[in-house]
């Protein structure tokens, strides 16, 4: 009840003749006489560049309290204003904005965990504040035409603001996305610049992976409306972006953090060009994970997105290595992984993929289904695998059963190979141990003369 009293005090405040509240130098408030609008505007922003960290036990709840108002009524003030900004108001503004803004971030290191069960990830002290600066720069961006504010958002500027994506609130790099978006949208002749610094921080996070970025999935919705409205034929500009920066965020431990957006972008790349789906897929292929089974679940799914969008001209030369990755899957020890990947035969592109190539890619499916159905512990995959086995015997029975001999004869062979190396092992442990004097003999010195 308190507070609420000293912001209807502060409120009154401010609706007293035009009576506007300044910061003095002993970190105190004073109140001036009445002044014009265009003065009280400019005092309101001065009083705005006072930074409070919230977190200061120096700093008073009223003082709080009070700058909040000051940038609620800057907010207001730029919501009602029918016509464009005056140019005095700009410089002032967007300096406040910067100075509340730009601040050292806490460093974040890696953490293989996703962001929502994350415990470093926090929530800004100083959103109450922050927010408001924020809802203040996007409505600059929305109602200044590009000409009048080029000279305010320079490189600079948008590098500051690019590092703000690095800050462990979420609602922080919300308004920050909505912002550098705006700014993409509006600031033509900055677009270049813009992608080339996204990508500068996608490329030092997938290569340079000690310390954790939170703001990678932001980054990659931003990307996802980018590439959206990319035109076909796609420049090689935006083709090396796939190859080089997008494939190899599938690398680092925390692509769970960011895995969704990821995807989307990728599928967006196939679905523009489908020829580009051959590309996807030998990248997804070079940064499957071997040991992390959560990151396998998130790729297999994005594996059979994939092969929804491929152009059917290139399943024949993708079954193979991607019926194989699938099987190796199929046979994990780890039954979730195993389970999703025996689902993908529920896909029916998938299982056109598979009908192209059927000669080439029958050895391999049936040997992983034979070995799951022998050896695999879980009773669920096995009975999934079984349920699969009918599937494929149904497609071809002739090419299954040829196969199903052709594995026995594989065994048979490995296995009367294995003999025979069992064979000479013995033999040679029977010539060891009759030349054992060869051990148990000292060593012989020759002296020449």
């Amino acid at each position: 009840m308190g507070s609420v009293k000293t912001l209807a005090s502060l409120e009154n405040l401010f609706h007293q003749d035009n009576v506007v509240v300044f910061p003095d130098n002993n970190n105190g408030f004073f109140t001036s006489s009445p002044i014009s609008g265009n003065e009280e505007i400019l005092s309101l922003i001065s009083s705005c560049n006072l930074v409070l960290t919230v977190t200061d036990p120096s700093e008073t709840p009223s003082r709080q309290d009070l700058k909040r108002l000051h940038l609620t009524r800057l907010l207001a003030f730029l919501k009602s204003s029918k016509k464009p900004l005056p140019k005095t108001f700009l410089s002032p503004l967007i300096s406040m904005v910067s100075l509340n803004l730009f601040r050292p971030l806490p460093t974040s290191f890696a953490s293989d965990f996703p962001e929502e069960d994350d415990p470093s990830s926090a929530f800004s002290a100083s959103w109450s504040h922050l927010q408001i600066v924020y809802e203040i720069l996007l409505r600059l961006v929305i109602t200044t035409e590009p000409e009048i504010l080029k000279n305010h958002i320079d490189h600079s500027f948008l590098l500051k603001l690019l590092t703000l994506f690095q800050s462990e609130d979420r609602r922080e790099r919300e308004s920050m996305k909505n912002v550098y978006h705006k700014i993409y949208t509006k600031f033509t002749g900055e677009r270049s610049f813009m992608r080339k610094s996204m990508n500068d921080v996608l490329l030092h996070y997938a290569f340079e992976m000690h310390q954790k970025h939170c703001g990678i999935g932001e980054l990659l919705e931003i990307w996802g409306t980018i590439i959206n409205g990319f035109t076909v034929p796609l420049k090689e500009e935006h083709k090396l972006f796939l190859m080089r920066v997008l494939i190899p965020l599938h690398k680092p431990k925390g692509v769970q953090m960011y895995h969704r957006q990821l995807a989307y972008c990728m599928v967006q790349f196939v679905q523009k060009e489908p020829m580009l789906g051959g590309v996807v897929a030998r990248g997804l292929l070079k940064y499957w994970p071997i040991t992390n089974c959560q990151k396998e679940l998130l790729l297999i799914g994005e594996l059979e997105d994939l092969v929804e969008n491929l152009d059917p001209d290139q399943y024949r030369k993708l079954a193979l290595p991607l019926c194989t990755q699938v099987i190796k899957c199929i046979n994990s020890w780890n039954s979730q992984v195993a389970e999703r990947a025996l689902y993908v035969w529920n896909n029916e592109h998938f299982v056109r993929m598979v009908l192209t190539a059927m000669v080439e890619v029958f050895p391999v499916i049936v040997e992983g289904m034979e070995k799951n159905l022998k050896w695999h512990w879980s009773k669920n995959v096995r009975q999934l695998t079984e349920s699969v086995k009918v599937m494929l015997e149904e497609m071809d029975p002739v090419l299954y059963s040829r196969s199903l001999q052709d594995l026995k004869a594989k065994e048979l062979a490995a296995h009367q190979e294995d003999i025979k190396r069992k064979q000479i092992w013995e033999k040679i442990e029977i010539l060891a141990t009759q030349n054992q004097f060869v051990s148990t003999r000292g060593p012989c010195i020759s002296v020449s003369s």
